[in-house]
């Protein structure tokens, strides 16, 4: 598994950014997939998750105004982030859990919320 990102950047509070993850090795099914953001300071907090039967997971800060989706077929994960706020700035990574129980990380994407 190799773990691609993209799509973070700047925005102002209330805008939209789509993040994107795709395993650029696509060989191994993947069980989980989805994303962790770590803020300045902070540790390292699930954001959403999603597994190959469909089964999502959300930060509660995140529920209403974040979307996952996921394509199982071409082992990508994606997270729509919506109705930003200043408090959603931090790096985000997406991760792979496999049923080995092996995890694996992309390079971090930077989103910055500004007031």
């Amino acid at each position: 598994v190799q773990l691609q990102a993209s799509g973070g950047g700047l925005v102002q509070a209330g805008g939209s950014l789509r993040l994107s993850c795709a395993d650029s090795r696509r060989i191994v099914r993947i069980n989980v997939m989805g994303w962790y953001r770590q803020a300045p300071g902070k540790q390292r907090e699930l954001v959403a998750q999603s597994s190959s039967g469909g089964n999502t997971r959300y930060a509660d800060s995140v529920k209403g105004r974040f979307t996952i989706s996921r394509d199982n077929a071409k082992n990508t994960v994606a997270l729509q982030m919506n109705s930003l706020k200043p408090e959603d700035s931090a790096v985000y990574y997406c991760y792979a859990s496999l049923n080995t129980g092996s995890n694996f990380w992309g390079q971090g994407t930077l989103v910055t919320v500004s007031s």
